[in-house]
């Protein structure tokens, strides 16, 4: 099977970028997660219509879509979609406006505060879902247009604990270091805190011959298909995998050969080990001992193995050295680095693998590079013409970023790229605040999310089907996104408004290209040398149909091409000597326990019908009939002590606030914890809650465990405090011209109820809304 491009079919070679490829059917992927799975894309007769196929041809899926690959075209023709740009007039009220004046008004406010402030007053904040060349451009810009050390991207809350834990084990950080189809030989697979069924359901197509081995505090669906489901309390993953490699060593299954010959460390981790027996374990966790056992068994027995991490390991405080830890397990097992087994990480966004290489990342240059090195400074630099001093040195996290906004010492100006964080981000109410305070927030999107609607600027570009470009995979597959459409008028590609801006703040237009191919070839020349090397990669290779795994270095003149590196470290691992690094790490407790006051545990997630934040699925009618609005999900037990329903309505508080919620009961839960979906707005905000503690190396706040007291509520939606900082005034008395809905009353009431903190539930009863099938079309 291949991503070769179908006879007849177009490649997109550039066209796109100036108009429509005129193709009837065009090979592109998904717009959602890392798995990209592939699609065909057909125009409709309708005006910016499309109909999708899964691409029986693609690896990865095989012919399979979830519900919402299925309904991905929906939204090129939302009907709230942003057709023009929108700038904030002396009233406080978001007005239409031309390209130009747009523009203008950004260039102007960031001269006067860069002027004024200095260059780090202006941030940048990318997205995971952005193509390779998107992010690449745009750290490009952060750095030398503006001259900012405050980048950051909304891929640090996804993958940035594993990337840590990788790259110290490994020496290198692939989401994947295998194809994604070698998981289907095998005969055990452990997944911890990962639910692919829910968020990748076309990845169990590859899971179904394994005995999985699930580690999750919820029956998720993927758990509920598991032959063994362990079961931790929230916050006790990393005591968890000590345990069972306690359990490992001591019953005599380590790889002595392997780790011998392969790693290092092996001594002072497991000392750390020593001191975690299962009896203490079950204790802490509260996983029984014979469950542990069963897991190791499974895996030492199993002649074809993988270890497997998700959002649920990694969303902590500790997430690096959780991760670590069950590095540390697949290590002292043989598993990485041996083909048919080996250890990986699930990466979450459409891109988030790419869109941590190129250099949107706040201590990261292009080709995987840390900004601190001398020598990739130098290299990057002469790719782009200036002396490697103009280049700035790490700038703040993605959190830190967002909670200096607006501060004596942070920025004043924001621009953000295909990311929402007043929904994604912890501590939701507080990111609204700092926003509210900055002199400047231009967004670029091409829907009104709930940042958007914070802004001074929007700014509307175009989406997935109406550009060229490339994404890259979980298993690090270079893959072409191809154009079928051209863009409604007025929205215009996130590369032509970095061209824009630049050129206004007084860089050479030629240092930012517009064409996705020219930026592309600019991007393997940068990335030439680094851990993830690009640069024997082109559009020519890729519409020819090889399928590509980066590192894919460019080779010299008259030898034959790179084939790409599918499975990483067969040989070596990416370290000088060639050995992969056990982890020296011990468990702590959650930066938060439960106590008297709040009781409980919320852990958050995703759920099938919904994506990240929601601006895009819940736009979706069929998504949204699945999951309407938010809900909480609490042992029957636990609701009944509280005094609530099945169907009712909840508020769910922590230390730094509340949400609410409709109750869901789940006796298959834990009684001491609660889970929200993270993907409603409004006082539906699962990250009204969230802890904003952050691990120490990668800077992932603390997601996955907060301590929360849960109550009836009363009132089901009221306006909550984050709306008054500035949502409310962006859009009043003039919804329809303000965002170019046109005269669709029932889409703009619902938008003027979500912009006032209430979530339309267009189903009747207690909003579960109709299921939704896994891999099916709706």
């Amino acid at each position: 099977m291949s991503d070769r491009t179908p006879p007849g079919d177009t490649a997109g070679d550039g066209a796109g970028a100036t108009g429509a490829t005129g193709a009837a059917t065009v090979r592109t992927h998904c717009p959602y997660c890392a798995l990209q799975c592939g699609t065909l894309l057909s125009r409709e007769d309708r005006p910016g219509g499309a109909e999708v196929r899964p691409d029986p041809d693609f690896p990865v899926n095989g012919g399979g879509l979830c519900q919402k690959g299925w309904t991905a075209p929906a939204l090129l023709t939302t009907p709230d979609r942003i057709r023009t740009p929108m700038v904030r007039d002396a009233g406080g009220t978001l007005r239409p406006t031309d390209w130009d004046t747009a523009l203008d008004t950004v260039a102007a406010g960031l001269a006067r505060i860069r002027a004024e402030h200095g260059a780090d007053a202006v941030g940048v904040f990318g997205g995971g879902g952005l193509t390779n060349e998107k992010a690449y451009l745009l750290g490009k810009f952060a750095r030398l247009a503006l001259g900012t050390s405050q980048i950051d991207y909304n891929g640090r809350f996804c993958m940035s604990s594993a990337a840590a834990a990788g790259n110290a084990a490994f020496g290198l950080d692939r989401g994947l270091p295998f194809p994604v189809t070698d998981l289907g030989a095998a005969e055990v697979i452990l997944l911890a805190g990962a639910n692919p069924g829910e968020t990748m359901p076309p990845l169990m197509r590859h899971l179904g011959a394994a005995r999985l081995i699930v580690i999750d505090p919820r029956r998720t669906p993927t758990a509920a298909r598991a032959a063994l489901h362990l079961q931790p309390r929230p916050g006790t993953d990393l005591a968890l995998a000590l345990g069972l490699m306690h359990v490992l060593v001591v019953e005599g299954h380590t790889d002595r050969t392997y780790v011998d010959q392969r790693t290092r460390g092996f001594d002072a981790a497991w000392k750390r080990a020593a001191s975690w027996w299962p009896e203490r374990v079950e204790k802490v966790t509260g996983v029984p001992v014979s469950d542990m056992r069963e897991a190791v068994r499974m895996l030492a027995a199993a002649r074809r193995a993988y270890v497997l991490t998700g959002r649920g390991a990694e969303q902590h405080s500790k997430g690096t050295d959780t991760v670590a830890a069950f590095i540390n397990l697949a290590l002292a097992l043989g598993l990485p680095g041996r083909e048919g087994s080996g250890y990986g990480c699930l990466t979450g966004q459409g891109n988030g693998q790419g869109g941590r290489e190129h250099g949107q990342k706040a201590d990261q240059l292009p080709g995987y590079r840390m900004i601190t090195d001398p020598a990739a400074r130098a290299h990057v630099a002469d790719v782009w013409g200036v002396d490697p001093e103009v280049i700035p040195g790490p700038g703040r996290s993605a959190y830190e970023l967002l909670s200096a906004l607006g501060t004596d010492t942070g920025p004043r100006a924001l621009l953000v790229f295909g990311a929402n964080p007043v929904v994604s981000a912890p501590r939701a109410d507080r990111v609204a605040a700092r926003m509210a305070a900055l002199d400047l927030l231009v967004v670029a999107d091409f829907v009104p999310s709930e940042t958007a609607r914070l802004a001074d600027v929007v700014l509307p570009v175009t989406q997935w089907a109406e550009e060229e470009g490339t994404m890259t995979n979980l298993e690090g597959r270079v893959l072409r996104r191809r154009r079928l459409l051209d863009p409604p008028p007025g929205a215009r590609s996130d590369l032509a408004v970095l061209h824009a801006l630049a050129t206004r703040l007084g860089d050479p237009p030629e240092r930012y290209p517009v064409e996705p191919r020219a930026v592309f070839e600019e991007l393997g020349r940068a990335s030439r040398g680094g851990g993830a090397d690009y640069s024997g990669i082109s559009y020519d290779r890729l519409d020819a149909g090889e399928a590509l795994h980066w590192p894919c270095p460019r080779t010299p003149e008259g030898e034959a091409a790179h084939p790409g590196t599918p499975r990483l470290f067969l040989d070596r691992f990416a370290h000088p000597d060639g050995r992969a690094r056990f982890a020296e790490v011990e468990h702590r407790p959650p930066a938060e326990e439960a106590h008297a006051e709040h009781p409980l545990y919320a852990t958050t997630g995703r759920v099938l019908a919904q994506y990240q934040s929601g601006a895009q699925t819940r736009r979706v009618p069929q998504l949204a009939a699945a999951a309407p609005e938010a809900h909480v999900e609490v042992h029957p037990d636990t609701a009944a002590r509280a005094g609530l329903t099945d169907g009712g309505h909840a508020r769910v508080s922590s230390a730094r606030g509340a949400t609410l919620a409709r109750v869901r009961l789940d006796p298959t839960l834990r009684a001491d914890t609660v889970f929200l979906p993270f993907h409603f707005p409004g006082a539906g905000r699962a990250n009204l809650l969230t802890n904003d503690a952050l691990d120490p190396r990668s800077r992932m706040p603390e997601f996955k465990v907060c301590a929360v007291r849960i109550e009836p509520a009363e009132l089901e939606f009221p306006e909550t405090d984050a709306e008054d900082d500035g949502a409310e005034d962006g859009i009043e008395g003039g919804i329809e011209a303000d965002f170019g809905i046109g005269s669709e009353g029932r889409f703009a009431q619902e938008f003027a109820d979500e912009a006032a903190g209430c979530v339309p539930a267009p189903v009747p009863g207690p909003g579960r809304g109709p299921a939704l099938r896994q891999d099916a079309r709706p």
